[in-house]
């Protein structure tokens, strides 16, 4: 009699169609198109989800899913299975030198309110907690300047991570050292080896959950600084271009865009004009 590893393990193999049915499902609702190269990926990583059921076929999994039941209960541990979450501390530096010596003092010059920036598809929070650090530091020798970090992901996991702020040291070491002096904290007895971000960082930011293929962001001010950084590349040319869109509408007049360096809005007929390597800004 086979164990209950065996028995899942020979049935939860996918088949053609039950790639094509979720790749599909996928697209539509993430945006994120994926290639049959990408088939034994997707299987690994929803296999999990499969023992976490009881589910063992994926054909059964595709029935689940898209029950009504399924969307309400599932979509969200799918989703957060299939998105990829590569981050890190002060990833493209020479975006934050831009930052700090280009943009924050040309918006400042048009600005007499607070400053609000946005990073879309946070991760597990390096970014937004990059982000204060750097504008911490900043406003610091600014004491009229404000400003407000909204950080949004669609994995409810790497949200709940990115809130609770807890890295472990080897995560860290993209810090400057003076900022890790003043901004991290490290652990102590059992929790040596991690170190959590300081309240007064941590303050700084706002997270929710948010999903760039909804049509209405909620956003109810402008937005003066955008980071969406390596997260493009896993769409197709045209819903990068939808996506970017909508970026304009919250974008303020003037505004700045941060993309990766690896990504590229050429040739997309959208309104801004690149002012650095992959940094546009709003006409």
């Amino acid at each position: 009699m086979p164990t209950i590893f065996e028995e899942i393990g020979h049935s939860a193999a996918m088949t053609e169609k039950d790639f094509r049915r979720l790749s599909d499902f996928i697209q539509s609702t993430l945006g994120i198109k994926l290639p049959p190269s990408k088939k034994v990926i997707l299987q690994t990583r929803l296999q999990r989800r499969l023992h976490r059921l009881g589910i063992k076929s994926f054909e059964k999994y595709c029935e689940y899913i898209f029950s009504p039941e399924g969307r309400d209960r599932e979509l969200v541990y799918m989703l957060n299975a299939v998105t990829t979450n590569k981050t890190e501390f002060f990833r493209e530096a020479q975006h934050f030198d831009y930052l700090m010596h280009t943009a924050l003092p040309e918006l400042m010059k048009s600005r007499c309110g607070r400053i609000i920036i946005w990073s879309a598809g946070c991760s597990s929070g390096e970014e937004p907690y990059t982000i204060a650090m750097a504008i911490k530091a900043f406003g610091d020798n600014h004491p009229d300047f404000s400003f407000l970090i909204l950080a949004t992901d669609i994995s409810t996991e790497m949200l709940a991570v990115a809130e609770n702020g807890v890295y472990r040291e080897e995560r860290i070491e993209p810090v400057p050292i003076e900022l890790r002096k003043k901004y991290l904290l490290k652990g102590i007895d059992r929790n040596e080896g991690l170190v959590k971000i300081a309240p007064e960082i941590r303050s700084l930011v706002r997270f929710r959950r948010l999903n760039f293929m909804e049509g209405d962001f909620g956003f109810r001010e402008p937005i003066d600084i955008i980071f969406c950084r390596n997260v493009l590349i896993y769409f197709e040319r045209d819903t990068q271009e939808a996506v970017v869109k909508k970026f304009c509408r919250h974008l303020a007049r003037d505004g700045y865009l941060f993309i990766g360096h690896s990504e590229s809005l050429y040739g997309m007929d959208v309104p801004l004009q690149q002012v650095a390597p992959a940094v546009y800004r709003r006409l």
